[in-house]
């Protein structure tokens, strides 16, 4: 779906430009030292956007430092106190996140809006199931998809009262069913930014599922212009799971790994292997497919889908490079097939 066009701090967001990778600091954002090496560390990983909470005057103050040795653009999450949005904003903020409703009225919503419409800085409004109006509760019965939505769509009004339109909005639950359907509902209401996630998704393992069959699912309707994958823990796997989850549906330059599940014919460690392989290539900004299987069954098969792949044989293993066999490979087969592969893409 196509929605409204906008950048933050300079990344193109929206409008059909490339889905963006967020993740947000869990450190004392008034440790600028710390929370500046944890958005350094996010960067690395692979978000183009992080967010940092700002819930008090401190806070406001080391966003200037924060913004200033950022290598990415930041996002400010506040809540109930407009004169933070607008601290932030006056201190280079690339983006906020606040719900409109509950900054105390609609002075201070117009206050806020007319600061982000002065310095071109868009407004999330994040909506979670958990925290819906009473009334809204009260109508659907409890946290329902509809609700979410006009919940959201209330907040965006108040935005759009004041003449502000550079809108995105979230809509989280950490029920993957009613995620997706809060997104496909908003996306036929709205042509509002979107910012795509399951909240709460749990532990590193079991969260990476839930976010990849929620954004997945999504993406692939083509819903979603910015993602975060909402991990408890330490937020630098967040980065890469979506990262992962973007190459998976197409929406990410990087290589593709294959790799078989193993069974009884298997005569190689292909799990070994495989894992070698994609430790040693994963972070390569080549859009290739590189396949390890274990044997001869369904390897030639998947090796010409591939770019490079190994085929696993007694002990040994084919090379195969574009669908054509190469040569056999014998003794340490990592060793073996990794160099085949970097002198493959040398020759690139």
């Amino acid at each position: 779906m196509k929605t409204r066009a906008m950048t933050v701090g300079g990344l193109p967001l929206g409008g059909g430009a490339p889905v963006s990778v967020q993740s947000m600091t869990n450190t004392d954002t008034r440790d600028v030292a710390a929370t500046l090496a944890q958005i350094k560390a996010l960067a690395q990983a692979g978000c183009d956007i992080v967010r940092v909470s700002v819930y008090d005057e401190a806070c406001v103050k080391a966003v200037r430092a924060l913004v200033d040795g950022s290598p990415v653009p930041l996002v400010a999450d506040i809540h109930f106190d407009h004169r933070l949005a607008i601290g932030a904003i006056e201190n280079g903020i690339a983006k906020l996140r606040i719900n409109p409703g509950n900054i105390g009225g609609e002075a201070n919503v117009k206050r806020v809006a007319d600061a982000a419409k002065a310095h071109h800085i868009p407004i999330r409004i994040g909506v979670n199931c958990g925290s819906l109006e009473k009334d809204i509760l009260a109508r659907y019965g409890g946290p329902t998809p509809e609700g979410m939505v006009e919940s959201a769509l209330r907040h965006a009004k108040m935005l759009e009262d004041q003449h502000f339109e550079d809108i995105v909005l979230s809509l989280k639950s950490s029920d993957v069913r009613r995620t997706v359907d809060a997104y496909r509902l908003a996306a036929s209401k709205c042509d509002y930014a979107l910012h795509v996630g399951v909240t709460e998704a749990g532990l590193p393992g079991s969260g990476n599922i839930k976010s990849a069959i929620g954004i997945g699912a999504l993406l692939l309707d083509g819903i979603g212009d910015t993602i975060r994958v909402s991990l408890t823990g330490s937020p630098i796997p967040e980065a890469q799971a979506a990262i992962d989850i973007l190459r998976a549906v197409g929406l990410r330059r990087g290589v593709r790994f294959v790799s078989c599940p193993t069974c009884g014919r298997t005569r190689i460690d292909s799990e070994s292997i495989a894992r070698a392989v994609e430790n040693e290539f994963r972070n390569l900004d080549l859009d290739i497919t590189i396949a390890v299987m274990g044997c001869v069954v369904n390897g030639p098969g998947e090796a010409r889908d591939a770019d490079i792949a190994l085929c696993g044989g007694e002990n040994c293993g084919a090379l195969y490079i574009k669908g054509q066999y190469v040569r056999k490979l014998t003794g340490d087969l990592t060793k073996a097939f990794i160099d085949a592969v970097k002198e493959w893409i040398h020759e690139l």
